[in-house]
């Protein structure tokens, strides 16, 4: 197991040389990549919890889980999906099924043409204008 091993020459190493190898001097050491030092070596610390303190000035603590962005939950993000969402209401069947098909389904223009029998240009004019709707809506 190169964890065991590693750790092993850590060991080693500081006593010899008072201070930690690297993660290169190990690897050269152990006769292996030093991505594989560096994987294995993460793969045995011990899991924090999201949970846990990392400041506390006596009346208020701040928690990892505090720290941590969440992309998905963002005010920005909710505006832009209620945002789509109203827009999408104010477009005609047609586009509503063309910008989902685009978005929602990753389909070509020309994809769309072909099922609904019409040209790649008019589904590139249906979809400019129904983004247009879309982001451009004013109450």
């Amino acid at each position: 197991d190169i964890a065991y091993k590693a750790l092993q020459y850590k060991e080693y190493f500081l006593k010899e040389h008072q201070r930690e190898p690297t993660t290169e001097e190990i690897a050269k050491e152990l006769g292996v990549e030093e991505i594989d030092v560096i994987i294995s070596l993460e793969a045995i610390q011990d899991p924090i919890s999201i949970y846990t303190p990392i400041y506390n000035n006596g009346t208020d603590e701040i928690y990892l889980i505090d720290q941590i962005k969440d992309d998905e939950n963002s005010e920005d993000r909710k505006i832009l999906e209620l945002t789509i969402k109203d827009g999408m209401k104010r477009l005609s069947k047609r586009e509503r099924n063309i910008i989902r098909e685009r978005y929602y389904l990753g389909k070509t223009q020309m994809e769309i043409a072909n099922e609904i029998g019409i040209s790649q240009a008019q589904v590139s004019r249906l979809e400019k204008n129904a983004l247009k709707t879309i982001f451009n809506y004013k109450q």
